[in-house]
């Protein structure tokens, strides 16, 4: 009973991260009355009245430790106000594209009256060729700051950042002004020592390993610095379902434990006067559970390996009590101290996964009557695990390896039980081999890796599922996985027919669905008929050299159940919006591409837009005229006239492409960037402006939006795709003041989100994300 009375109180926990505010907490003075009521209820009603206590228990204590966290928040009297402030990096800081990122743990705030959260983090931008300044973990620094809230992209099955912020008790983020200096006075001295040693490993790996390719994976298995690994092998590590591998996880934790205590366990065998004082089996748990906190602590105790730790404690405190503790037992006991110390635990997909395939191992090593042999039982292992993760990894992350299984089964070994002892290894011994062999192992790995990376569909890519297909996909992997011998196991297989083939919601012939996506400073917008998708621009490069398109754009399109384009349109030459078009051409491979880069001397590109065209060589320009339908929609570009191209003295933006959709009756305008100079050209040649949607040119520029183009769209609902806070001030508060004066509904994806327009015959309907995914922690 116990064990359904922690999953409860688990359940209630990751319920209330789906709440848009937190409950009352007078509320949860009722909980000892409603305990009391029910041990006393009669038996019959008792097991299921305590399992709701212990559900409404985890709720109410989220909320309470979501109260206390929240409580503490950036006031917004110091919003992008520079502060000065000292304190201790936390962590390792990471190195971006353009400078570092680090989370400082404020000590004192120099500036009179400002009132800082407890935790930052900073980040330092430079120009190409700057100098980035040095900052080590551990380190007492004092900066100058200009702080903000939370604030994340909000997008339908996206990464929520204000999430991941609040789990790691980040209250305010922001930048460093000018340069950190050295500070003095910082507490935690111990957690200081252990990023220094941190530094330091990492500094001797840097130096024994060089350039080589895979340096940063051994890098991230001995101290977890993930960013090391570059973004390509991170692809292809996702693409065979090993990313769980290449860094400091809770398998390897687990492994290294496993080890360090069978080779405990031997060699005290030998030493009979030890033996004497302390048994085997107690010494090798001790030892075991030793080295899994030092492994811990070499993570810098990232909530993943924490989680392991609080296994591994518990199944040591067994053997030490000589107990012959249940593993499901020590699972649930695990679980539960997990949800204790980290009630926002939900949130990660690693606490799902990692648990979950633990639970696959034992239900499916449960009921046998004899051993298997060892080869037996790691082919059923790895069976078990992926059919019984398959459902989470489609829900969690919208794809799964169909390659995982044997990508596992030979880098499980070679990583866990050869790449990290020698990574550990060269982290504590001055000889430079073992990281080499480590490097050695990591590169043979890679080999087989990148073979079966170009089998011809590596990854199965659907649909965010329903919670009743995800639920199906669950019992049908429990049916499929009990002892051979039960009767009808194969109808478990039809369980997972909802959760592989969904009925998803698309519009009706003559309808059209448009979603202007929350992707920061940039535009991304998808149009959607009854059987066709089209992509409009694909969001921007970021700071960090991360893009939109592999972060935003595609995960969006598979969460859509949309694994192909039928078309791309790369608006114009800028950043912000054709930093994420290479990353979208290789994962949906559209139909057909059009482009104003098609239109110009390749010379005159950026070496971005000359990389867009050499993977594309059949981009064609769009040009003004240029007309399709779709299940009864009709698309027409009305910018920009062909001669436009052969006249040097337009820019990149007055050449964007300008897209009218007609649905339902209902017409959609999309401008790109284009300015007042176009938008001049637009009236003169007699455009079809007039539409119900405006999708405002240039972010909402003081260049654009001129009141004469504003009065000839004539729109009902404007929609604004800019960043929150972006550096150029858009949109202009003049440029909104127009918009206002018009008397429609204004739409900003810094504010809402993004936001889906839907032309049908009844009208458009408009639905923001924040407004449909309220959570308790956003603004």
């Amino acid at each position: 009973m116990i064990r359904f009375l922690i999953l409860a109180f688990v359940l209630g926990a990751a319920a209330l991260q789906t709440r848009p505010a937190l409950p009352p907490l007078l509320w949860a003075w009722v909980l000892p009355l409603a305990f009391l009521l029910a041990i006393r209820a009669p038996r019959r009603v008792r097991q299921a009245a305590l399992l709701l206590v212990a559900l409404a228990a985890g709720f109410f204590y989220a909320a309470w430790r979501a109260d206390l966290r929240l409580s503490e928040q950036l006031p917004a009297l110091w919003e992008g106000r520079d502060v000065s402030l000292s304190g201790r990096v936390l962590d390792l800081p990471e190195t971006t594209a353009s400078g570092i990122r680090f989370v400082l743990a404020v000590e004192t705030v120099s500036t009179p009256g400002a009132t800082l959260p407890a935790r930052v983090q900073l980040g330092w931008h430079g120009r190409p060729g700057e100098a980035v300044p040095r900052v080590r973990g551990g380190d007492c620094v004092q900066v100058l700051a200009r702080l903000y809230r939370p604030h994340g992209n909000i997008n339908p099955g996206g990464f929520d950042y204000e999430a991941w912020l609040l789990q790691r008790d980040i209250r305010a983020t922001g930048g460093v002004v000018g340069l950190p200096t050295s500070a003095s006075a910082c507490g935690g001295d111990w957690r200081a020592r252990l990023d220094h040693t941190r530094e330091a490993i990492r500094g001797h790996l840097r130096a024994a390993l060089g350039e080589r390719p895979y340096s940063g994976v051994v890098r991230a298995l001995a101290v977890g610095e993930q960013d090391a690994i570059p973004a390509a092998q991170w692809t292809l590590f996702r693409q065979t379902g090993v990313t769980h591998l290449m860094s400091i996880s809770g398998l390897h934790i687990t492994l290294f434990s496993a080890l360090i205590y069978a080779l405990a366990q031997a060699l005290w065998r030998r030493l009979p006067g030890l033996a004497l004082r302390l048994p085997a089996r107690k010494a090798g748990a001790l030892l075991g559970f030793a080295a899994a906190a030092a492994y811990t602590a070499l993570a810098g105790f990232g909530i993943p390996a924490q989680r392991t730790l609080y296994m591994l404690a518990g199944a040591a405190l067994v053997a030490l009590l000589d107990r012959n503790g249940s593993p499901s037992r020590l699972l649930a006991a695990a679980l539960a101290v997990v949800v204790l110390f980290d009630p926002w635990a939900a949130f990660a997909p690693g606490f799902w996964l990692s648990f979950g395939a633990v639970a696959a191992l034992l239900w499916a090593g449960s009921g046998r009557l004899r051993p298997l042999p060892a080869w037996r039982t790691w082919l059923a292992a790895q069976w078990a695990v992926t059919l019984a993760l398959t459902p989470l990894l489609l829900a969690l992350f919208h794809e799964v390896s169909l390659v995982s299984p044997l990508a596992n089964a030979f880098a499980i070994p070679l990583i866990s039980l050869v790449a990290v002892p020698a990574s550990l290894l060269a982290a504590v011994l001055p000889w430079e081999v073992f990281a080499v062999i480590a490097h050695t192992v990591v590169q043979v790995v890679m080999i087989g890796l990148e073979w079966l990376a170009r089998l011809p569909q590596p990854v199965f890519h659907a649909a965010t599922p329903s919670l009743p297909a995800l639920l199906l996909a669950l019992l049908g992997a429990a049916i499929l996985l009990l002892p051979r011998g039960v009767p009808a196991r194969w109808l478990g297989v039809f369980l997972f027919l909802p959760l592989l083939f969904p009925r998803l919601p698309a519009p009706a012939p003559g309808e059209a669905w448009l979603t202007v996506l929350d992707v920061g400073q940039g535009e991304a917008l998808l149009l959607r008929t009854a059987r066709h998708s089209l992509l409009v621009d694909a969001g921007p490069r970021f700071f960090s050299g991360e893009e939109a398109g592999s972060r935003i754009v595609a995960p969006y399109l598979w969460s859509q159940g949309i694994n192909h384009l039928d078309g791309l349109i790369l608006t114009h030459d800028d950043l912000d919006h054709s930093g994420g078009v290479a990353a979208v051409l290789a994962s949906h491979r559209p139909d057909w591409f059009l482009t104003s880069l098609a239109g110009v001397p390749r010379a005159s590109l950026g070496e971005a837009g000359q990389a867009i065209l050499a993977a594309r060589p059949d981009a064609r320009p769009c040009v003004a005229g240029q007309t399709w339908a779709w299940d009864g929609v009709v698309f027409t570009l009305l910018h920009p006239p062909a001669h436009h191209y052969a006249q040097p003295g337009y820019s990149d933006n007055e050449r964007g492409c300008v897209l009218r959709v007609d649905a339902a009756g209902h017409g959609a305008l999309l401008t790109a960037d284009i300015e007042r100079l176009s938008e001049i050209n637009l009236r003169e040649r007699r455009q079809p402006l007039a539409a119900d949607v405006l999708v405002a040119p240039h972010h909402g520029s003081l260049t654009s939006s001129s009141p004469e183009f504003l009065h000839a769209v004539a729109a009902k609902s404007i929609v604004i795709p800019v960043g929150h806070r972006n550096r150029y001030g858009h949109p202009h508060p003049e440029v909104l003041a127009r918009y206002r004066s018009l008397a429609v509904p204004v739409w900003r994806t810094d504010r809402d989100g993004a936001v889906t327009l839907r032309l049908d015959r009844t009208g458009v309907e408009v639905e923001s994300a924040r407004a449909r995914e309220k959570r308790y922690w956003r603004d």
